[in-house]
């Protein structure tokens, strides 16, 4: 009888060892889709913020009076650049995501400042090297977001997973903690498109 006990025992350890240990795979398998998808968002940062000093500098030459707005869309590149770094380190974390999201909308917001005064240089406006740039840039602009949206898919479906029974109970006991999803706009101002004409 206390084989057969002990038997049972080890038999319900042995399950719940394995229901465990799926529940872990499936929880780390659609992490590591989480930040395959944040990596495809940090390809197109990592572009936009290269093309945005190239940007700049084709503008020095036309716009040398407007050093203000060159530098603000400089320094924007820069924090937007530290506020990548840090949520590569740390994908789905709120104060990463918020920190990031804080930024590139402010380096949007700079680079939409910018558009809109390079409309008053027609010389600007026709130099091939800044249309060049400015389609590299909208091209960059649009991959971001669909890599944004494809972001956000994995992390709902990773955060939907960990918050169901039974899995839920795993997750917590784990640490596979709520990931927060990547917030493109703060506020109504920021969701009205920019418009630019070249």
């Amino acid at each position: 009888m206390a084989s057969t006990t002990l038997g049972l025992v080890v038999g319900i350890a042995a399950v719940l060892i394995l229901w465990a240990a799926a529940i872990h795979n499936r929880l780390r398998q659609l992490r590591n889709r989480v930040d395959n998808a944040f990596a495809q968002i940090d390809v197109q940062l990592k572009r936009r913020h290269d093309l945005v000093p190239n940007l700049v500098e084709v503008a020095r030459g036309y716009m040398a009076h407007e050093a203000s707005t060159l530098e603000a869309v400089a320094r924007a590149r820069g924090q937007a650049a530290q506020a990548a770094a840090v949520a590569r380190r740390h994908p789905g974390q709120a104060a990463a995501m918020a920190s990031l999201g804080g930024a590139e909308a402010a380096l949007g917001s700079s680079l939409g400042q910018f558009m809109a005064l390079a409309e008053s240089y027609p010389d600007l406006k026709a130099d091939a090297q800044m249309q060049s740039l400015s389609e590299e840039i909208t091209s960059t602009e649009n991959r971001l977001g669909f890599a944004r949206q494809a972001y956000n898919d994995e992390v709902l479906a990773y955060n939907d997973q960990a918050s169901q029974f039974p899995d839920l109970v795993i997750a917590r006991l784990i640490g596979f903690a709520h990931l927060d999803m990547l917030q493109s706009t703060q506020s109504d101002k920021e969701r009205t498109a920019p418009q630019v004409r070249f």
